[in-house]
């Protein structure tokens, strides 16, 4: 009955024989023994592998554990592998989508700048006699003078986000 509750209870905390021997000072053969019924541990000894078990010393010296524990701890471990296999999925879902955000910011700020060069600025032969012409005028061109100086930044970013977010296989 004791051996059977050591090792049940020793199974369920998740802890090999050599990390309950560790925590008692005792060595791993020691705890096998005890398992097996070999041997019988001391009054002291009982006390000590009660406290490192975290369980009641009338539960090691009493009927024996189900093993249900052990059924709950693996239920748990089921349960947090979903979970992890979730976050990974989700984890992977924002990477690709981040990943195509920056590969289209590069398109589009490659687009812009292309369109721009091909334009030469057509505003500048505009007569600015007009006020809704001046405030259009000087609008179009604070984008332009805007753009030409944050496009180089903006497109090495994106460039260095894509590659750095690129899936690695």
């Amino acid at each position: 009955m004791l051996n059977e509750n050591i090792k049940t209870i020793r199974k369920s905390k998740g802890l090999s024989q050599q990390e309950l021997a560790i925590k008692l000072n005792v060595v791993r053969q020691t705890v096998s023994k005890w398992e097996q019924g070999l041997s019988v541990p001391d009054s002291d000894m009982l006390i000590s592998i009660s406290e490192a078990l975290e369980t009641p010393v009338s539960t090691l010296l009493g009927k024996n554990v189900i093993e249900s524990e052990v059924d709950d701890l693996k239920a748990i471990s089921a349960k947090l592998e979903v979970i992890n296999l979730q976050l990974a999925r989700r984890k992977t879902a924002r990477r690709r989508i981040l990943h195509w955000f920056l590969i289209a910011l590069c398109v589009i700020t490659a687009a812009i700048f292309a369109i721009l060069s091909v334009s030469e600025s057509p505003y500048l032969g505009w007569d600015y006699s007009d006020p809704e012409t001046a405030v259009l005028g000087v609008a179009i061109h604070s984008f332009e003078w805007l753009f030409v100086r944050a496009a180089p930044m903006i497109l090495t970013g994106a460039v260095i986000g894509a590659f750095l977010t690129r899936k690695n296989e």
